[in-house]
């Protein structure tokens, strides 16, 4: 009995200490810091993506906003305009509403916000 209960004993301390006596993975210096800060980097277009689902809200207040995509900007000589597709869910069906937003280069000021519905 006492040799089943110091065997119980040893294997006990062994499995208790096995998480311990494992080493880690060693990662080099920054790897895991670079991934965190890719994940917190702001896109240069975020500011006109909030616009443009406040925007959309406003428009179809009985709406859910599903989906969302940048579709690009497109860069002029004074103005330019980024475009967004936004996927819409109501009570009777889905829909898309393209939205564009065009600002001043200078001054980002918003010069003109046009949108369109489509049903792809």
């Amino acid at each position: 009995m006492k040799g089943l209960l110091t065997k119980t004993l040893i294997i006990s301390l062994f499995v208790w200490m096995l998480p311990w006596s494992i080493s880690l993975p060693s990662f080099p210096p920054g790897t895991l810091q670079d991934v965190s800060s890719q994940e917190k980097e702001i896109p240069p277009y975020a500011k006109w993506g909030r616009l443009a689902m406040k925007r959309v809200q406003s428009l179809y207040p009985d709406a859910d906003i599903v989906d969302y995509l940048h579709i690009g900007r497109e860069v002029g000589e004074h103005t330019s305009i980024e475009k967004f597709k936004l996927w819409l869910k109501d009570r009777t069906h889905e829909f898309g509403v393209y939205l564009n937003i065009e600002f001043d280069n200078q001054t980002e000021k918003i010069i003109l916000v046009t949108h369109h519905e489509t049903d792809r």
